[in-house]
């Protein structure tokens, strides 16, 4: 008996896609599955036929030469046609087509092959000063990782020859058991879902495709980063395995603490020591910023702790187009190691307050007028 064209089988034409053909044999082979035509011979013949049409069709180099010479391509010991019906084909079949739609997996075709495992990303904590890290660098940094072997191009098999297509899974990289209706889908044993076996490895990487080393790399640190960004060199991770994509490279940013400066954000705050007689008389002192010194005037009678603003002297981030400011705070430094000279005058220029205390100092005088009245109030 003549077979019927594997097309007309499916119902679709010559040059249906591959997704067309895998959606004509899931419904056909719902309709004509002997588990739900209950023994009918009839049915179960056109089911065998559909799977073998299914079979051929969903196969490139199958379909290819059945295109060619037609059913003659599967006689006499040629590619071998469909395993038919006695091949074990059951609903887990077309159930597992079903999700693999959904998820991903499934058998069958290009579709359902298992794809190597890209590589790990890696991270790589950087150090910087406050000044390089304002004003960006380009650092050296060695990083021990996987990287492709160079003598197989990372496939894992020895020059000159090419890993093979897994007989068991035939390159799906997964097979599946049968559990009553339903097919469970593992990963294939025999080449770890990798779909391909490596006969003759790679002396090198031993068939795994890649080799410890550690790689130096050159890395542009943008200006304006603080601690915590992180800056991505895509590719430069460890190499996947088989010729596998290798995954990425994060640059992890520390900035050091700085003697003079503490940066929050775009600005920066130092705090500047002034004298005495600075504070009271006013005058004018240098602050230091990261570009060098500036000259800031301190007005007469500036008390401790004053906050002076200067303006685009702080940093400019990686995520802003205009510097932020240099805080500047005082501190008035109470003067040390006196000779007797300088303690005379500097009695003698109390007692000459003295009498006008509550004109030189209003703060103090202030603070122990609120003491007394505050002890006053308990007693009464």
């Amino acid at each position: 008996m003549s077979k019927r064209d594997y097309y007309e089988v499916l119902g679709v034409s010559k040059g249906a896609s591959e997704r067309d053909i895998k959606k004509a044999y899931k419904r056909l082979a719902m309709k004509y599955h002997p588990d739900r035509t209950k023994g009918d011979k009839e049915k179960e013949e056109q089911f065998k036929e559909v799977k073998e049409a299914y079979e051929v069709l969903n196969d490139d180099q199958k379909r290819a030469a059945y295109d060619q010479y037609g059913h003659a391509a599967f006689e006499q010991g040629g590619m071998g046609g469909g395993g038919g019906f006695g091949g074990g084909a059951d609903f887990g079949d077309i159930f597992g087509d079903v999700f693999g739609d959904i998820f991903g997996g499934g058998r069958g075709g290009r579709g359902g092959q298992s794809r190597a495992r890209r590589g790990s990303d890696l991270r790589y904590n950087l150090e910087m000063s406050l000044e390089e890290a304002v004003k960006g660098k380009s650092v050296e940094i060695k990083v021990p990782t996987y990287v492709s072997c160079e003598p197989c191009g990372g496939s894992g098999a020895k020059k000159g020859t090419q890993p093979k297509t897994c007989s068991t899974c035939h390159g799906h990289g997964q097979v599946q058991m049968r559990q009553g209706l339903f097919a469970v889908q593992q990963t294939c044993p025999t080449c770890g879902g990798q779909g391909k076996v490596i006969s003759d490895p790679c002396t090198s990487c031993r068939g795994q495709g890649r080799v410890e080393k550690t790689k130096t790399l050159n890395a542009k640190i943008p200006a304006g980063v603080d601690t915590g960004d992180r800056i991505r060199l895509s590719g430069e991770g460890e190499a996947g395995e088989h010729g596998a994509p290798a995954g990425d490279l994060y640059v992890q940013v520390h900035v050091k603490d700085h003697p003079i400066f503490v940066r929050d954000e775009n600005n920066l705050y130092c705090e500047v020591p002034i004298s005495f007689t600075t504070a009271a008389l006013g005058g004018e002192i240098e602050v230091p910023t990261l570009e060098g010194k500036v000259k800031l005037k301190i007005p007469k009678e500036t008390q401790t702790g004053k906050m002076f603003r200067l303006r685009g002297k702080g940093v400019k981030s990686v995520r802003s187009a205009s510097a932020g400011d240099l805080m500047c705070k005082v501190v008035i430094e109470t003067p040390v190691n006196l000779t007797g000279d300088q303690v005379d005058l500097l009695r003698q220029l109390d007692a000459k307050m003295g009498s006008s205390a509550k004109k030189h100092s209003p703060k103090e005088t202030g603070f122990f007028d609120g003491v007394k009245k505050f002890f006053d109030d308990l007693k009464s």
